[in-house]
């Protein structure tokens, strides 16, 4: 009995080294094999990885069938399998047809940040086989909280170097082409040339993100930009809209307005954003003294002051700009969820008073400057339904409020009714103003100055709301956010 039990113990022990052995091999066997793969593909033109085509027609032809085909049916070569099988589960949703357009696609990322990373990493895992991507900026210590894939050892490397080199480990057979370079309309050719199937916006300054958005209107683009993840937290709140609806984003909204404005676009651009109000403002930054805040620019019109972030939020931006893409590539595109506008003749109601009021001022001076989307941005967001006269803290919303005495007018008589002249009052109130600013006495240029005046701190506040929407929208006028 002894020596039998004995006997199962030094066979099991026999067998098990043996098996050992042979996953081993196999491991190692896998490991040379894929660093082959990756040597071979940076030794194509002196170091660049420019594989062919060939990525995207192997996932179609591997993958024919829902399952891999089986041994016994094809051989593949080595990198064949292996392309195939990473992508399985991306055939298995789409289908082996759909699947091949994705691989076979070529997008640009613009902006490599928090969403920008996230975006990149997931349409490669996803695979784009072909991918260029844009950004000046160098991996800081206080960006890994919110990128994609960087380490502490990249900090002080170029985002796009750094995708790059992270991306040749995940997808080696991929073209990718990192470019460390600003966006700017002078290198328009140089940057979206080739043809791309896509390009995602990610950048969060307003004067280069509304260049490339209308450059790639002109050159027929499908485009998808990015608006504001800083300060917001609640996921939930993300959705697909028309430029046209961006009028819950501040950074979407300021690039609605400018679009219009420089470009004569008014939509067809779809936009990512969430409808969550901001829970921080910008950081505060003290300057030394006969220092001006623009020394603080390390690149011209940039924004100075930093915004609180909290890093899911940009991930998830980044997917879901991720999501939108693949899908439309693949031709299986989803419908979001509508963004909710509420009480919505309450703001045609405000247009309209703002129209008959401009008309009463005469042919020659008679200017409106805005359109609805302005208007609900004028109301519901600067002065949250409350006249200019009554603004208290509160924490309701003032979509929820009633404007049936509200009018909008001119704060400047001398200015156009254009968006960063505009304050909200009761009828009776907006009455009194013009006529105290047209000026009983024939100088209606004095009649502000008087009213600066006899009250102060009213009108102060007013020329700050003002200022912000100056900020907020990149007018002229006001530079040092």
């Amino acid at each position: 009995m002894a020596d039998g039990s004995t006997s199962r113990v030094w066979t099991a022990f026999v067998a098990g080294g043996a098996l050992g052995t042979c996953v081993a091999a196999g491991i190692c066997l896998y490991a040379q094999r894929s660093s082959q793969l990756q040597l071979s593909s940076e030794r194509q033109g002196g170091g660049e990885l420019k594989p062919s085509n060939a990525a995207a027609t192997r996932v179609a032809a591997a993958a024919e069938s829902q399952m891999p085909p089986s041994p016994s049916e094809v051989v593949p070569e080595d990198d064949d399998e292996i392309v195939a099988e990473q992508f399985t589960r991306n055939v298995q949703f789409f289908g082996a047809e759909s699947q091949a357009r994705v691989a076979g696609a070529f997008v640009i990322v613009v902006g490599l940040g928090g969403v920008g990373s996230h975006c990149a990493a997931m349409l490669l895992r996803s695979g784009v086989s072909r991918l260029r991507l844009i950004d000046f900026d160098q991996v800081s210590l206080s960006s890994l909280n919110r990128h994609a894939v960087a380490t502490r050892a990249d900090v002080g490397t170029p985002k796009a170097d750094c995708l790059v080199a992270h991306f040749r480990k995940i997808y080696p057979e991929a073209q990718l082409d990192a470019r460390v370079v600003m966006y700017e309309s002078s290198a328009e050719e140089e940057l979206l040339g080739g043809a791309p199937d896509f390009v995602v916006d990610c950048i969060d300054n307003i004067d280069t993100k509304v260049a490339l958005l209308a450059a790639c209107v002109r050159r027929g683009i499908q485009v998808l930009a990015c608006g504001g993840a800083g300060a917001k937290c609640d996921p939930t709140r993300i959705r697909i809209a028309d430029i046209a609806e961006s009028t819950g984003d501040p950074l979407a909204r300021a690039v609605r307005h400018r679009l219009k404005r420089d470009h004569n676009i008014d939509g067809g651009v779809s936009v990512l954003l969430s409808t969550e109000k901001q829970r921080c403002e910008l950081v505060p930054i003290e300057a030394s003294e006969g220092v001006s805040m623009k020394d603080y620019q390390v690149v011209p019109n940039f924004r100075i002051r930093t915004i609180p972030v909290l890093g899911a939020l940009p991930a998830i931006f980044g997917m879901a700009c991720a999501a939108h893409v693949i899908t439309t590539l693949a031709g299986q595109p989803f419908t979001s969820e509508p963004v909710l506008r509420m009480q919505r003749l309450q703001y045609d109601t405000q247009l309209e008073r703002l129209r008959d009021r401009e008309d009463a001022r005469g042919d020659n001076i008679s200017c409106v400057g805005v359109d609805l989307e302005d208007v609900v941005y004028l109301v519901k967001d600067l002065w949250q339904a409350h006249s200019a006269r009554a603004q208290v803290s509160t924490m309701s919303k003032g979509m929820w409020r009633t404007t049936s005495g509200l009018s909008l007018t001119r704060w400047d008589p001398l200015l156009p009714a254009c968006l960063d002249n505009l304050v909200l009052l009761t009828s009776d109130e907006a009455d009194e103003h013009d006529a105290e600013m047209a000026g009983g006495d024939g100088t209606p240029g004095q009649g502000l100055e008087r009213l600066r005046e006899r009250e102060p701190a009213f009108t102060a506040m007013v020329d700050a709301r003002l200022r912000r929407v100056r900020r907020e929208f990149g007018l002229p006028g006001d530079v040092s956010w």
